[in-house]
């Protein structure tokens, strides 16, 4: 959320694609929307707890052992948040995680 938004539940990104404090776009709210069997909307991102249990719901479909075939690690949640359920794979999501990464280490 420091990342993303600096914690501002009204933070718009992308365009007016990306909300909330987690930056979320449509099609990830959708996705989690439909893994959790739950009615969420794009515009539910702006509200914080629901952004947690959007993120959580996103994490339990694609952050998973079972799906990554090893534990799962803090930059694997990181990653798949900032590009897509592959996104622990693409080299381009490392920048993301090293400012992450960088955020936690400060705590």
């Amino acid at each position: 959320m420091f990342v993303e938004s600096a914690l501002n539940p009204l933070a718009v990104g992308d365009n007016g694609d990306a909300l909330g404090v987690l930056q979320m776009h449509k099609e990830y709210v959708q996705d989690a929307a439909e893994f959790a069997e739950e009615d969420w909307v794009h515009s539910d991102a702006i509200v914080p707890r629901l952004a947690a249990k959007i993120f959580h719901a996103y994490m339990g479909r694609y952050a998973t052992e079972k799906r990554l075939g090893r534990p799962v690690t803090l930059e694997d949640i990181a990653r798949i948040h900032n590009g897509g359920p592959n996104g622990y794979r693409n080299p381009a999501t490392k920048k993301y995680w090293n400012l992450v990464k960088a955020r936690l280490d400060e705590l």
